[in-house]
């Protein structure tokens, strides 16, 4: 790709904000130039000027600031988005588990996975962790879509073998072969990677979850993606379940799926000594702030999870989740943080929703920010669709209360363009 650059005003972060001052990069008046699909110089257009003078330079009317990430998705489940139910456990057996079972036609699958991947363009989404089904081909088809859109996408085949239906279930041998198979196609192509997914420890056997172990080892560097204590009830079965286990993470400890590479969605009913096993481990949280109220589930505890250590970010939960806007994410991560006596600033949001998700996925080196070397995807943000957000702006005397602004009121129509390694893969209508 020939070198090219965008200049307008830009925010991104260096760091998380509350741990470190000098986080936050700002230019009025700046230039991103991108070269190879990444970033090959970000600064001042006027310390920068003679550097592009033989580059083409798109003017850019908004605000530049890095993609967004999706901590945890599930795909399968954006046509019950809104679905009205009570708690977690009947959700899933009156909603998720019929929607899902439709994945093993593989029209179905690439269907929703080009709906899905565009609604995340949309959105200012260009890197996430999905949940596909356990069907194989639920997986091939978010695959291929989002390599057909260069995004960086992580995702496997549910792994399911007990109390769910049978037409989303597998066998703790053919959830082994068909993850195996899927590792070895698409794990590190493109921008792709593979994510071993055992929906949850209620719905794996013993032996699934000492198969899905396996997979770790045997294929270092790929993800584990599952849920942990998102509800009452569903921790109550885990332990029927596992009596011998002291608690829900010591489940995934016996298995040897407590590792750095492993995305633990929800968290919210861990003890003291779970979130210290668990932060020392190196893994990682998806707060997922709009399913956990939507659901009743509870309060996502941010201040417990950063002492243990655990790297977090944000996930739109999409069924659950009512949003696939990385807006709405922040705006209710923003209310259950001041429910539980800690606010967060509008640079604490966007770390969130752009590096500390890039971190929480091991992708940080690739992701997350405009420093040069990362790949180039970013958003171009702007007011103007939506009046209101537009009239609370032009009184936002700061950049940070213009961000806030933008947290708090903004939705897909803020999204004016959306690129994925310097090219343009959405522009608002």
């Amino acid at each position: 790709m020939p070198r090219h650059a965008f200049r307008g005003a830009i925010f991104h972060l260096l760091a998380d904000p509350e741990k470190d001052g000098s986080a936050v990069e700002t230019f009025d008046d700046g230039v991103l130039v991108v070269e190879d699909g990444r970033v090959a110089e970000i600064g001042a257009w006027s310390e920068l000027a003679p550097s592009v003078e033989r580059t083409p330079v798109e003017h850019i009317d908004g605000l530049i600031i890095p993609g967004f990430v999706d901590a945890h998705v599930h795909y399968p489940q954006v046509d019950v988005m809104g679905a009205p139910g009570p708690q977690l456990l009947h959700w899933l057996s009156a909603y998720a588990f019929p929607a899902e079972a439709r994945f093993g036609d593989p029209d179905v699958g690439r269907d929703t996975a080009k709906f899905f991947l565009d609604q995340l363009l949309a959105n200012g989404t260009t890197t996430a962790l999905v949940f596909a089904t356990a069907h194989k081909v639920s997986a091939e088809a978010l695959f291929a879509e989002a390599l057909a859109r260069n995004m960086r996408i992580i995702t496997g085949k549910v792994l399911m073998d007990r109390n769910a239906p049978p037409g989303i279930s597998d066998t703790a041998e053919t959830g082994y072969m068909e993850s195996r198979s899927l590792i070895r196609a698409w794990h590190g192509k493109g921008r792709l990677g593979y994510a071993v997914t055992p929906r949850f420890a209620l719905t794996s056997s013993e032996r699934q979850l000492e198969l899905a172990g396996r997979l770790l080892l045997e294929h270092p560097g790929v993800h584990l993606h599952t849920h942990l204590s998102e509800n009452g009830d569903e921790i109550a079965a885990v332990r029927r379940l596992f009596p011998n286990c002291a608690d829900y993470v010591a489940v995934y400890e016996k298995f040897g799926l407590l590792t750095p590479y492993s995305v633990f969605a929800h968290c919210l009913h861990l003890s003291d000594g779970e979130w210290t096993r668990l932060g020392r481990s190196g893994a990682a949280v998806a707060f997922c702030p709009t399913s956990n109220l939507f659901l009743g589930s509870g309060l996502f505890d941010l201040a417990a999870a950063e002492r243990a250590g655990a790297r977090v970010g944000l996930g739109s939960d999409v069924g659950a989740g009512t949003s696939l806007s990385p807006f709405a994410t922040m705006n209710e991560a923003f209310k259950v943080c001041q429910l539980k006596k800690h606010p967060l600033d509008a640079a604490k949001l966007l770390y969130l929703a752009t590096l500390g998700g890039a971190c929480a996925l091991r992708v940080d080196d690739k992701v997350g920010n405009l420093a040069v070397g990362k790949e180039a995807d970013f958003v171009v943000l702007d007011d103007k669709s939506l009046p209101l957000l537009a009239r609370r702006i032009a009184h936002a005397p700061s950049l940070p209360e213009r961000l806030f602004a933008f947290a708090m009121l903004g939705d897909d129509r803020a999204v004016a363009r959306t690129y994925v390694t310097g090219v343009l893969a959405h522009k608002r209508p």
